[in-house]
């Protein structure tokens, strides 16, 4: 018999689960012993339902992208689970918990007696996990078993018992082992908290009643969110962007996302997408209707309507992905997986642009996104030891909303590394480390500010890895009038003759005392610039936020740090175009006139026509063709077509696949 719970009850047990999952998060990251767990807090902790269903995740500690991951695929891969039992993977095509080879799952069994009452979850992102480079992820990179090693559902620690030759196996395979075997510790004592704080709860409440709360959070969560769909018309709400490069040097890559909602209820269909990449770009989802990934930016904006939601997986029961098998938001094995986070961190602004052309004046412009997460490999002159880690993540801002400006320097759950142990952690020297002047967008409210850092580096043979590096070439858009944010950018020895432009680089090889800067983009802006405030433009002029140069962006003129009243007045009243609903960058708009969205559309039914094999080389062929193509801006589904039969007509067998895949 299924116990009923009143809702106050059901709101106590809520909130000694948050509190548990909460205490799991605060072992792992005071026992941790890499600086990208316990200072970037790249990492998760939960409680699971016996099938899998998170119910319990930390607010403000941890990877908050993560709420309401399903970890059944991994629990169903394993059977007969007993006390002592502590199981780890982290292999994207095992069960699709994990999303890349670096995130470390680990799951225990929590029993009252012989009854299975929950799982305690959680997540690490490894510094290194071996691999082709240092830190084991680059765009270059295009199978998954050049990410280092992967590990199978498979268990840990059996009865108490660790398995030491697996453990060993994993060890020797990466190039830090002791950070490793330090936060995998940390883990599992993280683990230990929950079974701890779970036979609390039982010896308060019993079993029974804790049992019932598990799932009771779960369906008070659907509830919220079917009640969010309700207030938000019925219609489909279309949006794309693009990732810069597609591979190393290669041509973008679009997503694209159109909502259907209906009642209480929405379709999030991604067709019209990419198919899956030459490189490690590809988000592996295995398909599931309620992957996390895809749906990242849907808890957040859930979250933004209503900040009183329960964070679990019951927020996506009233949704369904539609993922198409072989594409870059559903890979086939054995595509390369591991910067797929920046494919989801631009996933998360397709899903706010969707749902702004909704509610405009709810949600904020674009995110910034693209912000490099560096690692560092180099030799400390002390000891001649090898030193690894995480220097630090280079956030973007959020977006202006109509409530405020974006916050600057933020990039969801990231947290930044103090410098003082960016410096004891490998020998590198910070020189700058701070906001970005001018990259938030203008508007009524400010799109939120990147970041710059700038260090040296002081031993040879030493490799900075940059992933998630992008918006160097498109940048966020603006809202309700709002401009768009600026691109970033990377560069080695700057303001030197021998300067380089790295771009979009993620891996590079650097000399005893290269000097490298890298920015991230800014965040789109709200609203008109021309009625922001006075005084909150000179405030940011003052802070150093917003140049003098900048300052006119907004219509207002300060020369020597003081505003001229009359040259503003007649810049104010000027004429300028009116605002648009969304703005985008002026690359993007040029981008288009030939990449339009039905030639984007025309090319995806062309490629899906074909085997999987074949659709990255004839995008690139056709990419190839249409820089050739003198009318394409005349009439561009037409130049697609005509490249799509220029490349078969080089290769044939093209088109006897396409007639045997369509048939």
């Amino acid at each position: 018999m299924t116990t009923q719970l009143d809702p106050v009850t059901l709101q106590i047990l809520k909130s000694h689960f948050e509190a548990a999952a909460e205490s799991m998060a605060y072992t792992l990251l005071r026992t941790a012993h890499s600086a990208f767990v316990k200072e970037t807090e790249d990492f998760t902790s939960g409680l699971t339902t016996p099938c899998g269903q998170t119910f319990a995740s930390p607010k403000d500690l941890g990877a908050t992208w993560f709420i309401g991951l399903d970890y059944a695929g991994a629990i169903n891969a394993l059977e007969d689970y007993r006390p002592g039992d502590i199981c780890i993977t982290n292999d994207p095509y095992s069960g699709y918990v994990c999303t890349h080879a670096p995130d470390m799952h680990l799951w225990m069994p929590i029993f009252h007696g012989e009854r299975l009452m929950c799982f305690a979850v959680g997540h690490i992102h490894n510094t290194d996990m071996g691999g082709a480079v240092p830190a084991s992820l680059s765009r270059a990179l295009t199978e998954v078993h050049q990410e280092g090693i992967r590990i199978p559902p498979t268990k840990l620690v059996e009865g108490g018992v660790m398995d030491e030759k697996l453990l060993k196996v994993m060890l020797r395979n990466v190039r830090m082992p002791e950070q490793n075997w330090g936060d995998l510790k940390a883990q599992i004592a993280s683990l230990k908290t929950a079974e701890r704080k779970i036979h609390e709860a039982i010896a308060r409440f019993g079993a029974d009643t804790v049992a019932a709360g598990m799932y009771g959070v779960l369906d008070l969560a659907e509830r919220q969110a079917r009640r969010m769909f309700a207030g938000i018309p019925d219609g489909d709400y279309a949006f794309s962007d693009y990732i810069d490069e597609d591979s190393p040097g290669g041509v973008p890559c679009r997503l694209k996302l159109t909502i259907r909602i209906r009642g209480e209820e929405a379709e999030f269909d991604f067709s019209g997408s990419d198919p899956q990449l030459q490189s490690a770009l590809n988000m592996p989802t295995g398909g599931l209707p309620r992957h996390i990934l895809p749906l990242v930016g849907y808890n957040y904006v859930v979250y933004s309507l209503d900040p009183t939601v329960a964070l679990n997986c019951g927020l996506a029961r009233p949704v369904r992905c539609i993922l198409p098998e072989g594409s870059v938001v559903n890979p086939l094995h054995p595509a390369a997986t591991g910067m797929r986070s920046l494919t989801c961190v631009r996933i998360q602004g397709i899903i706010i642009g969707a749902f702004s052309r909704a509610l405009p004046d709810r949600l904020p412009a674009g995110p910034a996104g693209g912000g490099g997460i560096l690692n560092v490999r180099t030799t400390d002159p002390r000891t001649g030891r090898m030193a690894m880690a995480s220097i630090n993540p280079i956030t973007g801002g959020g977006g202006g909303a109509a409530d405020g400006d974006g916050l600057d320097g933020s990039n969801s759950f990231l947290k930044n590394t103090p410098v003082e142990i960016t410096e004891a952690e490998v020998p590198i020297r910070v020189l700058r480390y701070g906001l970005e002047p001018d990259s938030g967008g203008a508007g009524l409210h400010r799109g939120g500010l990147g970041t710059r850092m700038t260090f040296r580096l002081h031993s040879p043979n030493s490799v900075v890895t940059a992933r998630n590096r992008d918006r160097v070439r498109f940048s966020s858009w603006g809202l309700q009038g709002g401009l768009p944010g600026a691109t970033c950018d990377f560069t080695r020895n700057p303001g030197t003759p021998g300067a380089q432009d790295l771009g979009n680089t993620d891996v590079v090889h650097c000399a005893p005392g290269d000097v490298l800067s890298i920015s991230s983009s800014g965040a789109g802006g709200w609203g008109d610039p021309y009625a922001r405030p006075l005084e909150a433009v000179l405030r940011d002029v003052a802070e150093g936020k917003v140049s003098e140069a900048g300052a006119r962006a907004y219509g207002v003129v300060v020369e020597a740090g003081r505003l001229d009243e009359a040259a503003t007045v007649a810049l104010r009243e000027g004429r300028r175009p009116l605002p648009l609903p969304i703005t985008f960058d002026p690359r993007r708009l040029d981008f288009e006139t030939v990449w339009s969205e039905a030639a984007w559309d025309r090319l995806a039914e062309l490629l899906f026509a074909l085997p999987v094999e074949w659709r990255f080389f004839m995008k690139h062929q056709v990419f190839a063709q249409m820089a050739q193509d003198a009318q394409a801006a005349a009439d561009p589904v037409a130049a697609v077509e005509r490249g799509f039969a220029a490349a078969a007509a080089r290769h044939p067998q093209v088109g006897t696949l396409a007639g045997r895949k369509a048939a």
